[in-house]
Parts: C-alpha cells; structure tokens; sequence
C-alpha cells in the first residue's frame, strides 16, 4: 500500500495548486495530480487580471465585487514581480445605447426611460466611486476624469470620445501564477504530480483509493475535486458520485495584436450588445483584446478562437481605435473555458461565476470545487481547508495572506531598482531581458543566472533570450517538461521564437527528460 496523504488533489489549475499550497503550509501531507501541464486550459488563458469586476456591479453581485477587491493588494504584496497596478481608461460614449438585461438596466428602463438603453455618466462614475471604496483600496490610486481631448489617453482612439474616467485594477500573470504555486507547494512538501492523469478514485472505508492512468496507485483521507472545466466529468465518472451538481463551459477568446498605443494603459470598452472588452498593454511590443462570452461544447482543450470571434474582437475595438483594427494585424489568439456553476435547477446567469465548494461527507470526505475566478483563488483555497476543517483538526489556521510567492520578497515598488542592479551585476543583459527575468522571477532571477559572467555562460541560445540554463530551472522547479510548457506558459517567448526553434527546444526538453 502507497504512503496515505491526508489530501489527495486532482486537477493542477490555480484552484488546485492553490489549495495544494495553503493545506501543506497547514501541516497536511498533500498530494497533487494534473493530468497534462500545470495551468494547461483555463488558469493560462484568463484577461490576465487581479480585478473586481466592475460590471458585476450592474447585477448588483456586491458580496462578489468586495471580496475580489479586498484581494488585490494582498496579492499585490505577495507577488510583486508577476502582478503590478494598472489604470484602465473607460471612454465615455454620449451615443452609444446598450442591449443588457441587468438589475440595473431593468431599473433604469423603468425610471429613466428617456436614457433609451444608455447608461449616463453620472451612473458609471457611481459605480467607479463604489468600485473605489468597496475593497479598503490603500496602494492603488483612486478613480479620475481624463480629458481624451488633450491627454495622450485621448490620441489613438475616435474624435467623439472627449472624455473618460481612469481607475485602478492590477496584471497578473497567469500561468507563473500557478506554476509559483505549485513551486512553493512542493517546497514545502507536497508532491507535484504533472502529466498524471486520474482514471478512477473510490472509498475504501476510511479512506480514497485514486488509481492513475499509468497504474500508480495512491490514496488519501480526502479527495479534491479541482478539475476546473472537467470537475463535472471528474464527478460522474471518475469518483462517480450521484450529484446534479456541475458546470456551463463559457468560451473567453481573445487576440493579440502589434502595439496600437504607446502608454502604458489600458482601456474598458462598452458595447452595444451589452458587453464590454479590454485592451491591454502586453508583452511590452504587442496589445491584448479580449473576451468574448460563448457557450462552448466539447473539450476545454479544444477550445479556440475562431473566426467569428476574432471579427468580433475587432470590430469590438474598431469601434474605439480611430485605426481599425482587422484580422490581418493578429499575431496570436488563444480561448479559456470558464466553468459557470449550475445546481441542475436554475439557469446560469451572472451569480454562477461565484465560486461554490461542495462537500460530500457520505464517507471518506470529498470537496468539489465549482467555478471561481483567478483574484479570488487565495480565499477560495482558505473557504476550502475551513470546509475541510472537521476532518483534520491538527491543521493549523489561515497562513497565506501577505506570504509572497517564490522570488516576490521584495517591495510592491521595487521592481525597477532591481531591474537596475540586475543589470549593473550581469552587464551582458539588455534591458528587455533583464526586465523580463524580473518579472518572470523576481529575485530569484539572480539565482537562476548564478555566476555567469557571459551569455554564453548560460548555454545554449534557444532564442528570445531563452536559454539553457532558464530551461533547467524550468524542468527542475517549475514543472516544465515540454517547449509548450516554457514559451506559453511559463513565458510568452512564443511571440518572439520561430517554429524551428520551438522544435530545437522541445527536442532538447525531450532528450533531458530521457536522461534524467
């Protein structure tokens, strides 16, 4: 019989490593199980956001709105190299109406019925001002008018737009989210599990038996189900519980496209079918546009950006941009499946993006995780180990607010100065590379680069700036075992690499592999 772990987790998104984290650090044994990579499907392919969600305001979800708000200078201060602060110009459009049916629009209709399908400003500015207050804001700045006339925030976009409010959000990064996670997870003793596929788990008695796919048998006194977009499958057919319980898959596509504007902000756009898209500063030379909302069928590997969709996004933005943006501008597309919580009674609406943990006790304890967004992960995993609780009361309490993740010791305002003096030590780096080890690794950046007083020293150049010796800590801390995992994941060196490169990389992955 294996070594029994007192939790068992499937599902290796930032909901699964993210528990993963918070019950070692509680002193429970933990083991974890993903069945491809770290962050493969929807944890890698957010808006890439730490935010509240403004337009969950208009469906009133103000329980949802303050929790996430509250979170995001706490994560802030945990991980100030992968995360930074963010201002987000929302344009004001005195022409355009909208097609929404929210609490609020319903109620607007009613007593303001001369507004035809607009939302006045004074409302919107309402909102912001409740965005602002809700969350105990202390690092980020507060809401502000922005004449789009005069100010560089007004020049790439359409004549009309002659004003707009400017408020706070923060960039996360997504995948390194995860991967940080799960990294710290592992040093702390729990084990990491990638390319390891649950076939069947079952009560035996007191406890689970989780059997993989490749025959490996483990078992737990608790089972996690952090299957993300599989959890329902997970349920039904895997631990093949009786539940009504599980999710409505929603495709988010986005596009990235050449930079269309030199600040450094980014912009809220309102639609006429009622929804809204961003565009966001990314990977310093590019511009990310960004979501659509569609049902989807089928596996949350399947999923894409398809043609519909990426004229959608452009349209979207042509709308603002006084440049149109088309389809020919874009460089790379990429779709997450978001799963929405459905109780098998009623429809799914705005309510359903709240995280709902579910836990079957008939036995050795089972906690099914539904939905959650990616600035809520944090207090998702605390709600997870206090629901679990009872069955281990030699666990210690919450521990992770304000613990930084892997390489983010350092201040929320640090980041230039250790850019500088990574620089001044390893002089052989450009500034893009060298501000991209940062916020790719913070201060373990130095780690990483150790003694080297050359490039060369690092080893082989794969392109990009990606080099050996940033493979290997890759593969031996963060998981990593195929080029995939590196260049859109853990980076986004898929932008600047070429095909043949990816593929000298995946077969140096491959023989590494081989030889360990």
């Amino acid at each position: 019989m294996s070594e029994t772990t007192d939790l068992f987790i499937i599902g290796g998104g930032i909901n699964g490593c993210g528990i993963a984290r918070d019950a070692v650090g509680r002193g429970l044994s933990v083991r974890l199980a993903e069945m491809g990579d770290l962050a493969q499907a929807t944890s890698s392919k957010s808006t890439k956001l730490f935010h509240g969600g403004l337009r969950y305001l208009e469906y009133l979800e103000i329980r949802l709105v303050r929790e996430a708000l509250r979170e995001r200078e706490v994560l802030l201060r945990a991980m100030p190299h992968i995360s930074w602060p963010l201002r987000f110009v929302l344009p004001l459009d005195p022409k355009m109406t909208f097609e929404s049916d929210t609490p609020v629009s319903r109620m607007l209709s009613k007593l303001m019925p001369w507004q035809k399908g607009r939302r006045p400003g004074f409302l919107i500015r309402a909102g912001l001002a409740m965005y602002d207050s809700l969350g105990g804001r202390k690092i980020l700045p507060a809401t502000t008018s922005v004449d789009l006339t005069t100010g560089p925030e007004g020049r790439p976009l359409q004549d009309r737009l002659a004003k707009a409010y400017e408020y706070s959000d923060c960039w996360v990064d997504d995948a390194r989210l995860v991967a940080l996670n799960a990294r710290d997870a592992a040093e702390r003793g729990a084990d990491i599990l990638v390319g390891a596929e649950v076939s069947d788990a079952r009560r035996e008695g007191k406890l689970w038996k989780i059997t993989l796919s490749d025959g490996r048998i483990f078992h737990a006194r608790a089972l996690v189900n952090a299957g993300g977009p599989w959890v329902g499958h997970v349920i039904h057919d895997v631990i093949h519980l009786p539940s009504t319980e599980s999710v409505r898959l929603v495709r988010g596509s986005h596009i990235v496209v050449p930079k269309l504007y030199d600040h450094g902000k980014a912009y809220f756009f309102q639609g006429s079918d009622g929804r809204i898209i961003f565009a966001i500063p990314y990977e310093r030379d590019f511009t990310l546009i960004g979501t659509t909302d569609q049902d989807h069928q089928g596996s949350p590997l399947d999923a894409e950006c398809t043609p519909a969709e990426q004229q959608y996004l452009c349209d979207f933005a042509s709308q603002y941009f006084k440049q149109p943006v088309t389809r020919d501008q874009i460089v790379w597309t990429y779709s997450g499946v978001r799963p929405l919580y459905d109780d098998g009674a009623k429809s799914a609406t705005a309510a359903t993006r709240e995280y709902v943990l579910s836990l079957d006790a008939n036995g050795a304890a089972c906690l099914n995780v539904f939905g959650g967004k990616i600035t809520t992960y944090r207090k998702l995993a605390e709600h997870a180990l206090q629901k679990l609780a009872p069955h281990f009361p030699q666990a210690s309490g919450d521990w992770t607010a304000g613990v930084p993740l892997p390489g983010g010791n350092f201040p929320v305002d640090g980041v230039d100065s250790l850019i500088a003096t990574l620089q001044r030590d390893y002089p052989f780096l450009s500034p893009d590379w060298a501000h991209r080890l940062i916020r790719a690794y913070g201060i373990d950046a130095r780690t990483l680069l150790g003694d080297a007083r050359t490039a060369a020293d690092l080893g082989r150049d794969f392109g990009g700036t990606l080099t050996e010796a940033e493979v290997h800590w890759l593969m031996d801390h963060e998981f990593a075992r195929h080029a995939d995992d590196v260049v859109w994941r853990r980076s986004k060196l898929g932008l600047r690499m070429q095909p043949d490169q990816i593929a000298a990389l995946e077969a140096w992955m491959t023989e590494k592999r081989a030889a360990a």
